[in-house]
Parts: structure tokens; sequence; C-alpha cells
């Protein structure tokens, strides 16, 4: 999802958009195996982040890279400034994490203060589901009813005494969506629909499966040389650091979902400097945005229950596998956003309760307590609205500044630039 809002911006072709997808597939599967054999050893993924949108599109609308005229160079140059921008800013979390300095810090969550950082994880992304459901009810609200079911009301049903439904009810699911978004495609369902609908319901949308080539490896500096800008490096720190303690509370969710035990503040710390890692090579290899632990994997622990490392290792290796044949990588992202965003429904509202279940271990008799949880949910709910509202208004000019502080506010889905909620952490 990521390198298809980005890389059209930045001036890419499909098939520019096909080996960026490549490129974030075979770096998500060398991360993860890097976090699980050396990091936390958690069985969590380390992939794309939307932390990072935010400073990407700043690099993206640059005065100097927007003039460009060809789209091609102008798509190269701004991949480059995002490349030297991540080399940069990486260096945040490897010094926080190596020095043990975010060791320090983690010492100090407590069960309290981890309601509000794990709460947030799941409920920041909301915009990734519900909304992009929306957009595509006729593939979006079967997925979620089927996932629903198959994972929760048939999760008894056995064979061969392995509760088939209950650990393979996402991929079934999937599987059965996706032809029937590929039957609707086909039979001309969406030709004269919207653009927005097309993009949301479509599986030949961005023509990634005959763009991809057949085999193709990637490789650092596929792109160039990276190019450096004090500006983008700054703007991008601010992105690692949201990462940074996104990634330590999805940490603690993964953890507890995983039945394991809770991580040391020195295994936080290094995980931390792991991810760093990670995001330094995304910053060689060119994906176009930074490292975070995947929050949907989070909550895929806790909806099918299998919290083995190792299996997170062997999904690592499929990952780099499909990457390397093009091919194949590329008729999984032709699956339509909306099948995903039923997903995450489901997964970040776990992530969410996750969080909620760390009040179990305060004293939720206490007034200071329940003041400290609301208060922190509803600031990090509001925080953002108010910063997509000023964004909004920054962009428009002072008229619409003024009509925002009327009485007749405008609809929040009329804010293209609203922030993820996951930002305020």
């Amino acid at each position: 999802m990521i390198p298809t809002m980005l890389v059209p911006l930045m001036g890419g072709n499909d098939h520019d958009k096909a080996k960026v997808v490549q490129t974030l597939l075979f770096v998500t599967g060398i991360k993860t195996l890097l976090q699980t054999l050396f990091g936390t050893r958690l069985p969590t993924v380390i992939g794309g982040s939307y932390a990072y949108l935010v400073p990407v599109l700043s690099i993206i609308h640059d005065r100097s890279l927007a003039q460009i005229a060809d789209g091609h160079t102008r798509f190269l140059q701004t991949m480059r400034a995002t490349q030297g921008a991540l080399i940069v800013s990486s260096s945040i979390q490897i010094i926080l994490g190596y020095s043990q300095l975010w060791a320090i810090c983690s010492r100090f969550f407590s069960p309290l203060g981890m309601v509000p950082v794990v709460s947030l994880v799941g409920l920041g992304l909301f915009e990734r589901g519900f909304p992009v459901v929306a957009s595509c009810v006729e593939i979006g609200l079967p997925m979620l009813i089927i996932f629903v079911v198959l994972s929760q009301y048939l999760k008894h049903v056995h064979v061969r005494h392995v509760p088939i439904l209950e650990r393979f009810s996402l991929l079934v699911c999937i599987a059965l969506l996706w032809v029937y978004a590929h039957i609707l495609t086909a039979s001309g369902a969406y030709h004269h629909t919207a653009l927005h609908t097309q993009i949301s319901c479509r599986t030949d949308r961005s023509n990634l499966i005959s763009s991809a080539l057949w085999i193709s490896i990637p490789y650092p500096l596929q792109w160039g040389a990276p190019t450096f800008n004090a500006d983008h490096a700054f703007g991008m720190m601010a992105a690692v650091m949201v990462s940074l303690i996104e990634s330590t509370g999805a940490f603690k969710a993964a953890a507890r979902l995983a039945s394991a035990t809770p991580p040391p503040a020195y295994v936080l710390s290094r995980g931390i400097g792991w991810q760093g890692i990670g995001t330094l090579l995304d910053g060689l290899f060119g994906t176009a945005t930074g490292s975070t632990v995947s929050v949907e994997n989070v909550g895929l622990l806790g909806s099918t229950r299998i919290g083995s490392r190792r299996v997170i290792q062997i999904s690592a290796g499929f990952m780099i596998f499909f990457s390397i044949l093009g091919k194949f990588g590329a008729l999984f992202a032709s699956i339509p956003f909306t099948i995903f965003a039923a997903i995450y429904c489901v997964m970040f509202g776990i992530i969410a309760a996750v969080g909620l279940s760390f009040l179990q271990f305060t004293n939720m008799n206490s007034m200071r307590n329940l003041f400290i949880v609301g208060f922190s949910l509803f600031l990090g709910l509001s925080i953002p609205e108010y910063f997509s509202r000023y964004m909004t208004g920054a962009q428009n000019g002072p008229a619409h500044t003024k009509a925002g502080c009327s009485m007749t506010t405008s609809t929040p889905s009329s804010h293209p630039h609203r922030l993820s909620l996951s930002s305020l952490l």
C-alpha cells in the first residue's frame, strides 16, 4: 500500500512501482530475520511504517525536486533524497538502542503508562480499516464477516486434531475474496465506476503483474547514490522517534499475545538498535519508507494463537523468495486494498484491546489512574484531528481557516491531509 501511494507522486511509472514493492518485500524479509534471530527474538514482522509518509511527502513536494519535468528523473532524484534522509535518521535508533539509552527510558514504562501507548498503536491506524472498507463495500464487508465467522465461530473445527480454520482462516478468506474480486473485475463490474472505486476494488488496478520482471534481485544503491539534505533528514528524524515508541508498544503487545516473558529493558533496547539497522537497509536499498513492527501481524498472533518465531522466520524466507520472483510478488501485491482493510479492522482492534488489558495490573479504584488513562487516550485521539485541520487550513489559505473556526465545520472525510493517530506518539 505504501509504494502504491508514494511512487506515483514521485513521478514513477508502473514498472518503478513494481520494483519498489519487490524491494520493500525483500528488505522486510531480511529485517524480520535479523530481529527474530538477534533482536528481541519475539515473533514480530518488521515492515514499512506509515509514520514516514509525512516526511516523505514533504520531500516529494520540495521545490527543487517538484520542478523536474521528466517523471522518471524526478522519481530517481526523489528516491535518492529519501534514501539519504533515511540513512541519516537511522543513526538515532542505532545509537539509542546499542548504547542502552533506550533501556534506561523503558524502565519507566509502568503498566499504567503502557495502556495509552499500546492502545493508541492500534487505534492510531483506524483510518486504514473501516473507512477503506467503506470504499468498496461489496468486497470489504464479506471479507470482514467471513473472517470473523471462520476465526471465532468455526475455530473448533478440527482436521486430524489440527484447528485448521483457527490457524488458516486468514489465508482462506484472502484466497476466497481475491477470487471473488477478480471475477468482478473480469466481468466488467467496475468499467464505469469512479476512479477511487476502481483503485479500491480492482485486482488489475496498477499493472503490477505485467510490469514486474520474472527474476529481479534488489541490491543496495539500485536507484543511484543517495543525496543528503539537512531539512529532509530532520523531518525524517521525527518519524523515526514515532516508530521507535510505536515499536516499543508493539513489542510489549507481541510478548503478551505470544505468552512470552515480558521483554526486559535491555532486550527492548537491543531490538530498537536492530530496527535502526533495518531503517539503514531501507535507505540503502530504497524502499521509500522506514521500519517499524508490523502492528497487523502482532494482532494476527492473537487471532491465530501462533506465537512461534520459527513461523515468522519461514514467512520471512517466503518474502525474500517471492520478492526475487517478481511475477509472484506482484501477484500478491495486486490484492485489493479493501481486503487488507477488513483484516485491519480486526487486527488493530486486538492491539487496542491488549493495551487496555494492562489495566488489570493497576488499581482502577484510584481516581489518579482513571484520570491518567482517560486524559491520555482523549489527548491521543484529539491532537491528530487538530493537526489535520491546521494543515488543511494552512494549505487552503485564510478563507478555509475562517470557515474551519465557524459553527459549521466540514466533515473529517474532507481533510485529505489527516495525520495517522499513531503520529502523536
